[in-house]
């Protein structure tokens, strides 16, 4: 897996290319990690180029998504391509987190 971040103005985008596994969560989460101590952050998550997630990548996501929420940020997942948007859909993450 394969983490990019930008600055877009008010956004910080993060974007995700291929798998994210039990080995990749961890570093998504260690990657992110400093971005979830910040204030009323707004973090998108780009998944244009995820091509599967495992029960850990959810994990380390609804993690993500709490600490960010919890200061008032906002997490959001863009691009899911449809056989990872099913996933969430099927555990319903597609009602607890923002998909756009």
């Amino acid at each position: 897996m394969n983490v990019a971040i930008i600055q877009n103005g008010e956004e910080t985008v993060a974007k995700v290319d291929g798998r994210l596994d039990t080995l990749s969560a961890t570093e998504l989460g260690d990657s992110l990690s400093a971005y979830t101590c910040t204030p009323q952050i707004n973090l998108v998550l780009d998944c244009s180029g995820l091509e599967y997630i495992s029960s850990a990548g959810l994990r380390i996501l609804l993690m993500l998504h709490k600490s960010i929420v919890s200061k008032k940020g906002k997490f959001i997942l863009r691009h899911l391509n449809p056989e990872v948007k099913s996933v969430f859909d099927m555990t319903g993450f597609s009602q607890i987190l923002t998909l756009e």
